[in-house]
């Protein structure tokens, strides 16, 4: 079954917002120069950029959840641009701060919405496909768009950069006007808060979102400081780390689109298989990381294995929500920047505690672990809820085979 094209609008939007978030990390000493602040504080703006995901998406879920989609969507991208022209005009650190937490607040409104669009455009075998079209969206900002606006910002000045995400989130929101449905998204019955709120009080939801947030925690611990492991320790040239990371980034796209396609057959399939997977590169990286040529392909398998869950870990909180997606989804994305912040945290404790640069390589296969005991737990529950659901005379979900 084919994913719809107004999908593929969607993973283009979700392209320039992804950019945005991580292109000001090679920009920071241009801004604090600029803004007359430090390098640690100029940092702090994606900090700030996390926290406002973290907590932005499941508030403005809610705030906007009987609003039409599309109309969300675009008012979401209205307020994007919104944050980046306030962005490029602030003359002061507090006020493009508070433009960093608007365009992050906007930012996770959308994808909240667009997932839940992506979902109910698409056919049932092809869920997973669609959320993979969004995640690899996030996923070419990494490779693409990333360094784009880094090399924008450092030829032009750090607000050109801000500009030209300005100037393509028009584009989207565009495209977004035009080729989405307007009736995209739209459920039966009116949605309500409490149906919302409602999934939150069962253990299926919360196991799904601690296998989300172990995973991304995992990730981030190793991804966070490959620069220096493949300096210090590989031997690579550090000229020739940007080449190794935009590998690592085909890596991830590859493993995004090859996932999709297993999580359409069965999810925890591909989430149970993705975090062995990662388990077990993980430990390779750790155990060839002296070796340039060896870590340079392992930091490629690790792309494909780590990314190849997000289709899995995005639709099984819709197979959980059922028909109340919204702030399921949001809370998902929420958990997705939990992982973000602890992995780097934890990951640099332990460079701190004098173990290296390969002691959060290691860390990140722990962490791996236990996000795929999370994962059987769930797979678990998951099974125990389809008998419960059988006893009862009721048809269970095919979420359980592999």
């Amino acid at each position: 079954m084919r994913v719809p094209p107004a999908v593929y609008v969607l993973g283009s939007s979700v392209f320039v917002l992804g950019t945005t978030e991580f292109m000001i990390a090679g920009l920071l000493p241009e801004i604090a120069t600029d803004l007359d602040v430090t390098i640690p504080q100029a940092g702090l703006l994606i900090s700030a950029f996390a926290i406002g995901m973290t907590i932005g998406a499941p508030v403005m879920a809610v705030a906007t959840l009987r609003l039409p989609r599309k109309a969300t969507l675009l008012a979401a991208s209205a307020v994007f641009l919104a944050g980046h022209v306030l962005a490029a005009l602030a003359p002061s650190y507090e006020l493009l701060m508070v433009a960093r937490v608007v365009s992050a607040v906007a930012t996770g409104a959308f994808w909240a919405v667009a997932a839940v669009v992506a979902v109910r455009l698409s056919p049932a075998d092809a869920t997973a496909r669609a959320l993979a079209v969004l995640v690899g969206g996030l996923t070419l900002a990494n490779v693409l768009g990333v360094p784009a606006g880094t090399w924008v910002g450092q030829q032009l000045g750090w607000r050109a950069a801000f500009w030209s995400v300005a100037a393509l989130s028009v584009v989207t929101a565009a495209a977004v006007a035009a080729l989405v449905p307007r009736a995209a998204g739209a459920s039966t019955a009116p949605p309500r808060v409490r149906d919302e709120v409602r999934v939150f009080r069962g253990r299926r939801i919360w196991l799904a979102l601690a296998t989300t947030a172990a995973f991304q925690a995992a990730m981030f611990a190793a991804f966070s400081y490959f620069a220096p492991l493949l300096t210090d320790v590989a031997g690579l040239d550090e000229a020739d780390v940007p080449l190794v990371l935009a590998l690592f980034g085909v890596g991830s796209f590859l493993g995004i689109t090859v996932g999709g396609r297993i999580a359409d057959r069965g999810l925890f399939l591909n989430i149970v298989g993705s975090l062995v997977a990662l388990a077990v590169t993980m430990t390779v990286l750790a155990l060839v990381s002296g070796s340039t040529a060896g870590a340079i392909a392992a930091v490629f398998a690790v792309g494909v294995a780590g990314f190849s869950i997000a289709p899995g870990l995005n639709a099984r909180v819709f197979v959980v929500a059922g028909d109340a997606p919204t702030l399921a989804s949001s809370v998902n994305t929420s958990a997705f920047n939990v992982g973000n912040t602890l992995g780097p945290w934890l990951g640099g404790a332990a460079i701190s505690a004098g173990w290296g640069y390969v002691a959060p390589v290691w860390l990140a296969a722990g962490l791996a672990l236990v996000a795929l005991g999370v994962a059987v737990a769930a797979w678990d529950q998951e099974r125990r809820h389809e008998r419960a659901l059988v006893a009862v005379g009721r048809p269970a979900l095919a979420t359980c085979d592999a």
